[in-house]
């Protein structure tokens, strides 16, 4: 059964979403406190997140941002904000659908369908800071496009996701390359960092590839300190 997180502050309109939806056979968790919401929801690990836009304290805006930047979770906005500013500013923070209130009931469930849908299968995607990168063809999703990385940038770049917040040394980089640790070309090992970190900043990710003197290298948030 697939769980879809309710983050909506009117409790009568919350109430009839949650019926709605349990009756169309999806789980339902409700977010009734609004502190601290994305948290709330990456611990959950929904299939869907239906998104008010105006909400006590943190904005649902700010909420799309953050949940893009830390998750691939979907985003279906539902708001009675009707201007095109303001759909297209959620849809340039990652929102993957933007229905206005009030929504017929089949137009909805058709939406939630159909961006389910989207996001199943997606085992081979690991996630970055507001990307994701498909392990099998290197395609990098950023930015409401994608880019497919030359073989080795995306080999690369696929060891310091798997590896997260871990230092990746020489040798696991080269092992990663050229399938093997035999020997360590440093300008062969430079020639390929260079051009993921050109590619990287050519792309706007939030993420920087940092040497750890010694040991190997990081890919940490941009301004975040060692």
């Amino acid at each position: 059964m697939k769980q879809i997180v309710i983050v909506e502050d009117e409790f009568l309109m919350r109430e009839e979403l949650s019926n709605m939806l349990r009756k169309a056979d999806y789980q339902i968790t409700e977010i009734t406190e609004f502190e601290n919401v994305t948290e709330q929801i990456l611990e959950l690990s929904p299939d869907l997140i239906l998104l008010d836009l105006n909400l006590p304290g943190m904005s649902g805006f700010q909420i799309c941002r953050e949940m893009k930047q830390k998750s691939s979770i979907p985003v279906l906005v539902l708001t009675s904000r009707d201007q095109l500013r303001d759909e297209l500013h959620a849809l340039d923070l990652g929102a993957d659908e933007y229905l206005t209130k009030p929504c017929r009931k089949e137009r909805l469930l058709a939406r939630i369908s159909n961006v389910i849908k989207r996001y199943e299968g997606r085992s081979n995607l690991l996630e970055g800071s507001g990307f994701l990168l498909d392990r099998q063809t290197y395609t990098l999703y950023i930015h409401n496009r994608s880019v497919i990385l030359p073989k080795n940038q995306g080999k690369i770049l696929e060891v310091f996701l798997t590896h997260r917040d871990e230092v990746v040394s020489k040798e696991e980089l080269c092992l990663a390359i050229w399938g093997t640790t035999e020997f360590i070309d440093e300008n062969a090992l430079q020639v390929n960092l260079t051009r993921l970190k050109k590619s990287m900043s050519r792309l706007m990710m939030h993420q920087q590839i940092v040497p750890i003197r010694g040991i190997g290298y990081r890919l940490i948030a941009k301004g975040e300190s060692l």
